[in-house]
């Protein structure tokens, strides 16, 4: 990298842009959860989070990007990331059984799909706040976890959580989710599961959340007598038990090839919008250390060469995907776009380097048991 100003774009949804088996928990807020997981309940019902978002509000939902120029002294790339302990990983639920695929064309995964939410302390019915992210089902002791960016759960202008979380697997355009075609489900957030350094310190280190869901409902609208649309209800189970799950790793080697996955949105600096955010996009590179960029205390951030926008925010970083499978080892996810070479349009993505903090949060959500 050079040492020009770097374009930093936090693409915050509409506000910036085991090596051992998983021991048993119960349900709630276990009193063995660690005192910097910060984990909180979803405030609506299944059915309220579900059915709120109608076929009109899921089409009209943004991820807007505001940008701030950071300068970084240097273009060198922190020294900050690395492990912190021993390596450790925990393999996908699904297909994983099956052989690597030789085409060269990419068998889109399952697990991957668009968040839903609204901002808090808003009006819910102002489409202002109707915002959205990505991100994945990966593995847990009771199939109900998704992965994703924290800022695509926390808002850390209000300190709280969003309201009517709901994740779509394999979403396909507004019309897939209407009228029953949506594949798998809807499924809506019971927990929140993030590290106090984010909650607390908006310290996007640590911008990564992991989101116990309900059993996922298909949902079919129909209009009643009074000509007014209405949701109508099939449960189909749980996340995991449908899509599979990807496996998890930390404290893995910062050089590692591995694929993006998400529904980018929002335009580049410059205005251009080669994204619609309607289907899933994938990248593919080598990671390595980013910058530091200290207005948002990242330190400890990899990233690779991508053109990912607003929107693909806590899409999955997957190590070793197999296409046959479509399952990898979740080892990232989208956090930061950046403009490294400050021509108005992004070039490159990054996460928090995923270490035993992340492991932690990780372990808390894929021993919670939800309905």
């Amino acid at each position: 990298m050079n040492s020009r100003a770097r374009r930093l774009t936090i693409p915050l949804t509409g506000l910036l842009m085991v090596a051992g088996a998983i021991g048993a928990t119960g349900g709630g807020a276990s009193a063995a959860t660690p005192p910097d997981v910060v984990t909180s309940t979803a405030s609506e019902t299944p059915a309220e989070a579900t059915s709120f978002w109608s076929p009109e509000r899921m089409r009209k939902a943004t991820d807007a990007t505001g940008d701030v120029d950071l300068s970084v002294k240097g273009g060198k790339a922190s020294p900050a990331a690395g492990p912190d302990g021993k390596p450790g990983s925990v393999p996908p639920i699904g297909q994983e059984g099956g052989k690597s695929s030789k085409s060269k064309q990419v068998n889109l995964p399952n697990t991957v799909g668009r968040v839903f939410f609204t901002l808090p302390k808003s009006n819910p019915m102002d489409p202002k706040s109707w915002k959205y992210c990505s991100g994945s089902s990966v593995q847990g002791k009771y199939r109900n976890v998704v992965a994703t960016s924290a800022h695509c759960v926390y808002d850390v202008k209000t300190n709280q959580f969003y309201d009517n979380w709901v994740f779509i697997p394999s979403y396909w355009d507004g019309d897939q989710v209407w009228n029953g075609k949506n594949p798998y489900g809807i499924y809506a957030a019971k927990w929140f599961n993030a590290h106090d350094d984010f909650v607390v310190k908006e310290d996007y280190d640590f911008d990564y959340a992991f989101v116990n869901v309900h059993s996922g409902f298909k949902v079919t609208w129909e209009k009643d007598s009074s000509g007014k649309w209405k949701p109508v209800f099939k449960n189909v189970g749980r996340l995991g038990d449908n899509v599979g799950g990807q496996g998890f790793a930390w404290n893995q080697k910062l050089k590692q090839k591995v694929f993006s996955f998400g529904y980018p949105a929002g335009p580049h600096p410059d205005g251009d919008k080669p994204y619609t955010g309607r289907t899933m996009k994938w990248c593919y590179g080598t990671t390595g250390a980013m910058p530091a960029a200290p207005r948002y205390n990242i330190q400890e951030h990899v990233g690779f060469k991508c053109a990912f926008t607003a929107g693909a925010s806590g899409g999955p970083w997957l190590l070793k995907y197999k296409n046959s499978s479509r399952t990898g080892y979740l080892n990232g996810v989208n956090s930061v776009a950046w403009d490294t070479d400050k021509n108005d349009r992004y070039d490159r993505i990054s996460s928090p380097y995923f270490n035993s903090d992340t492991y932690k949060v990780y372990k808390v959500a894929a021993n919670r048991w939800t309905k």
